[in-house]
């Protein structure tokens, strides 16, 4: 009769990994499948979008006469705009029917002869979001998804975690190490599909505990304070800054002058997006991405009284490591950190995750089968 083998460290983290990933399995899938679409959301909106071509021209209109312009269309209340670098780019106007409305439509003006495209929802719109709500609640109550996606995302990191461990050969010799960093093509399919789970998990492991530790921001608002208390900053804080404004003695500039103002302080090339003066932020609040930087998505902010005054610049080089992290924890979990080069990186991460349910579920049936003929 033989000897039981001894019930070791090892063959527990192989038990928690095969049972956690047997029992979140579809759930996973779901959700990295659906963050693998949107990790080129924007690329693929703009794929579908109609194109608006704007020809450039000697002079461009002034961004008052271009809001005059939308007001005698009747397009609604203009509360912001962003401007691009390029020439041959409308503008982009931000404009609410009602000012009690959470988000406005986006407007397209041509800068040089006032033409106006309202930017209309397509099916590729329609598509993305049910992806977005299959990736955050799983097409569920938002109540009752949110959580679910949550927990999953905590077993995925257990997963990720004990996947490391489990590469690792029992004996530490090169030789072993070797079979770890390549896929065996030549052998059979059940070989091969191990090694796709195995191998393409090592190489992928480093995106993926980054997207699950930044993912459960959205999903357990105690976690995101809780890591922003171990940085030592706000996730996600929308709060416009407390800025001591008096507009009353000085006549107020108008939103060109403002304009000019932002572009002398912030000086350098770079899309320029700038929020109109409302009863919540009385002032100017301009935005500016450096197309030098080291990242698309880092931008340094204005802040401009009506009257012309600079309140408050905010340079995102000047801010501590701790603050540019926690302002960056979006764009860290999509991939948009670094632009196209990251994104590509995640897209194939998140594509690699999809598939380790699926490797993972076959690699135990293969086991079961295997048990089977030895009875």
């Amino acid at each position: 009769m033989k000897k039981k083998k001894p019930y070791t460290v090892r063959k527990l983290i192989n038990d928690i990994h095969l049972w956690l990933g047997l029992a979140s399995g579809i759930i996973l899938f779901l959700v990295c499948f659906s963050g693998t679409i949107l990790a080129f959301e924007h690329e693929i909106k703009e794929f579908f979008s109609e194109e608006f071509v704007v020809t450039p021209e000697a002079n461009t209109q002034t961004v008052t006469q271009l809001v005059s312009t939308l007001k005698e269309k009747n397009e609604g209340f203009v509360t912001g705009l962003q401007i691009p670098s390029e020439a041959n780019q409308p503008y982009a106007f931000s404009v609410k029917k009602d000012l009690k409305q959470r988000r406005g439509a986006t407007v397209l003006v041509n800068p040089y002869n006032s033409e106006v495209k309202t930017v209309e929802k397509s099916s590729a719109d329609a598509f993305l979001f049910s992806m977005f709500k299959l990736h955050r609640w799983l097409l569920l109550d938002i109540n009752i998804g949110r959580p679910i996606v949550g927990v999953a995302t905590i077993i995925f990191l257990i997963l990720s975690i004990s996947g490391i461990v489990l590469w690792f050969p029992k004996k530490f010799k090169w030789r072993n190490f070797k079979q770890g960093f390549k896929i065996k093509t030549n052998a059979n399919w059940k070989r091969i599909n191990h090694d796709l789970h195995n191998t393409l998990g090592f190489y992928s492991c480093i995106i993926v505990l980054i997207m699950g530790i930044t993912g459960l921001c959205w999903s357990f608002e105690g976690y995101r304070e809780g890591l922003g208390n171990l940085i030592g900053a706000k996730i996600f804080d929308r709060s416009s800054p407390e800025l001591k404004v008096d507009n009353n003695t000085e006549e107020a500039i108008t939103i060109d002058e403002a304009i000019k103002i932002a572009n002398k302080t912030l000086d350098y090339k770079g899309d320029l997006s700038v929020s109109f003066p409302n009863k919540r932020a009385d002032y100017f609040s301009f935005r500016k991405s450096n197309e030098d930087n080291w990242s698309p998505v880092t931008s340094d902010r204005l802040y401009l009284s009506k009257t012309g005054k600079v309140l408050a610049v905010d340079y995102f080089s000047d801010k501590p490591l701790n603050q540019q992290i926690a302002s960056l924890i979006r764009p860290i979990h999509t991939g948009e950190v670094y632009g196209m080069f990251s994104k590509i990186i995640y897209f194939l991460a998140c594509l690699i995750a999809t598939s380790l349910p699926v490797t993972g579920t076959l690699i135990w049936i293969n086991k079961l089968k295997k048990k089977k003929k030895r009875k």
